[in-house]
């Protein structure tokens, strides 16, 4: 079993940044080998791809988030990061972190609002 617990999100203004955090506890699987992603939610509507990263540090982005949103991870710390910059009100979202499987894990994500 793979638990994924992120944290910080919040409150900004339009134009502001957060980074978010997601910290993996993964007891006999090897965090580094695994590929992992951010997806974001908006209440009634279906969760989007935002970013992700391969074992090897490829990583991928939706075309709206590029420039503005950096995706990296720290495998001495089993922990991957979101780095957002220049948000907007659009990217307003639950965020939450995936372990790529098979099987595949999420976290139950963090709350990001960004005012206009």
């Amino acid at each position: 079993q793979v638990q994924l617990v992120e944290s910080g999100g919040g409150l900004v203004q339009a134009g502001g940044s957060l980074r978010l955090s997601c910290a993996a506890s993964a007891p006999g699987r090897n965090f580094s080998v695994n590929d992992l992603g951010w997806y974001r939610q908006v209440a009634g509507k279906q969760r989007e791809f935002v970013a992700s990263i391969t074992y090897d540090f490829s990583t991928n982005y939706r075309d709206d988030v590029k420039g503005r949103f950096t995706i990296s991870r720290d495998n001495a710390k089993n922990t991957v990061y979101l780095q957002m910059n220049d948000l907007q009100p659009e990217d307003t979202a639950v965020y939450s972190c995936i372990w790529y499987g098979p099987p595949s894990y999420r976290g139950q994500g963090t709350p990001v609002t960004v005012s206009s």
